[in-house]
């Protein structure tokens, strides 16, 4: 079966190009040219990838992408004319898988596109799962829940993701820009404040909660999940 994808874009020229490009690479397609009928074919459609213009009409990219991350995980390009580095954080952090600032190669978007749903199909094999437990603390991200001292802590999927990255490979210190290649999968040029700005987040919700483990900030290099001997 083909995979599908939603094109959001008030071009008409620059829809129709992806359309073209994409249809031409197996996927079937549908469009948009604004926020709120993108949201109408979204559900409809259920697509596999959003294509996601920033600036549109009646609802932007930004509030597109905040109302698909209240109830789906399906990935999420952002396509915007902007090329500053605000713009791709407020992207990252509202749930963006990649990022692509216009003009671009439309062999570079799809060969982009792939990556994308290389990675959020799932490289595990199945039957593993994906979750991990410490003291107090349960990461799952099949059913992607967040459980702190026997509570389920409401958690964006970027945090999560975050969380659940550094702690597969405790007491390991990663940059923040293999934290960016790594988590949200592409180099990420600019501004990597995203990575301190999810850090914080994850920090007020589980600082403090075991004497076993912390998620610490080793200075001039980045971040890691140190877990304490016994």
């Amino acid at each position: 079966m083909n995979k599908k994808a939603l094109i959001v874009e008030d071009d008409v020229n620059i829809a129709e190009l992806l359309k073209i490009y994409l249809q031409k690479d197996g996927f079937d397609t549908e469009n948009a040219y604004d926020g709120e009928k993108a949201l109408e074919v979204f559900e409809t459609f259920r697509p596999d990838i959003v294509l996601l213009d920033i600036m549109l009409p009646k609802m932007d990219g930004w509030q597109v992408c905040r109302e698909i991350r209240k109830t789906a995980r399906t990935p999420i390009i952002m396509l915007t004319a902007k090329g500053e580095s605000m713009d791709k954080v407020s992207g990252l952090e509202m749930g963006a898988d990649d990022y692509i600032t216009k003009p671009f190669d439309p062999k570079e978007l799809v060969a982009r596109v792939h990556a994308v749903l290389r990675r959020t199909d799932g490289g595990d094999q199945a039957g593993q799962g994906r979750k991990l437990s410490y003291d107090k603390l349960v990461i799952n991200l099949d059913s992607y829940e967040l459980i702190v001292d026997g509570q389920k802590v409401d958690t964006p999927p970027k945090e999560l993701e975050l969380l659940y990255h550094l702690a597969s490979f405790p007491n390991r210190v990663f940059t923040r820009n293999q934290l960016l290649d790594e988590v949200w999968g592409f180099d990420y040029f600019g501004d990597s404040r995203t990575v301190d700005v999810h850090v914080k987040r994850l920090r007020e919700k589980i600082e403090g909660v075991s004497d076993q483990w912390e998620l610490t900030t080793v200075w001039g290099v980045g971040y890691k999940f140190k877990v304490n001997e016994t």
